[in-house]
């Protein structure tokens, strides 16, 4: 088993939850996994963009090769679009719809849904109402974006929805049941849609 992903998004979305969530579900499971450094944290609304390796063997790098990424998870449309060309020709885009706005000559987003849409595997959802559906804040929703994502990964629902429940067990069970549900609303929008 081995999935190269690229999460992506802007700074104060979750980027680092997900890698969070995906490292204890891949160590609960007896994987190996390397993260690398992640750019943009240091502003706040700046590009955020992390590369994540699982494996059932020994990783020797964190980066992974140009054309090689089976995953780019993104929590804005566009960011997915920076990292497209680091896609394997079977790779997945799984993105949020909405665009977060944050420079001046933001491209039109039906042009960026046009590029997603001629790519041959790309799920997009509106990871924030998704959230609110499933009775969960706006903050939670990377975890829907995570959960739309495990179908395409070599992790169990079950693997990922513990390891939510042991990183958010500290802010308590309300945050955790939160968390699961929105994980809940992606994974079942992910599976809906791919049928």
């Amino acid at each position: 088993m081995k999935k190269d992903i690229i999460l992506a998004g802007v700074g104060g979305q979750g980027i680092l939850s997900i890698a969070t969530v995906l490292g204890e579900a891949a160590l609960t499971n007896g994987l190996h996994i390397k993260q690398a450094e992640v750019h943009g944290m240091s502003q706040r609304g700046g590009d955020v963009q992390s590369n994540l390796r699982i494996s059932s063997e020994p990783i020797h790098s964190d980066l992974i090769p140009y054309g090689k990424v089976d995953i780019i998870m993104s929590l804005e449309p566009m960011e997915a679009l920076r990292y497209v060309q680091e896609l394997s020709k079977d790779g997945w885009i799984v993105t949020s719809s909405v665009p977060f706005v944050n420079i001046p000559n933001y491209p039109e987003k039906e042009e960026i849904y046009a590029h997603l849409q001629k790519l041959p595997h790309t799920v997009m959802l509106d990871v924030e109402a998704l959230a609110k559906e499933a009775g969960a804040p706006a903050q939670a929703a990377n975890m829907v974006l995570l959960g739309a994502a495990i179908p395409m990964m070599d992790l169990s629902y079950e693997a990922v929805r513990d390891a939510v429940a042991k990183v958010f067990s500290r802010k308590g069970q309300d945050i955790v049941d939160k968390n699961i549900a929105a994980l809940e609303a992606g994974y079942r929008h992910s599976v809906n849609a791919n049928r």
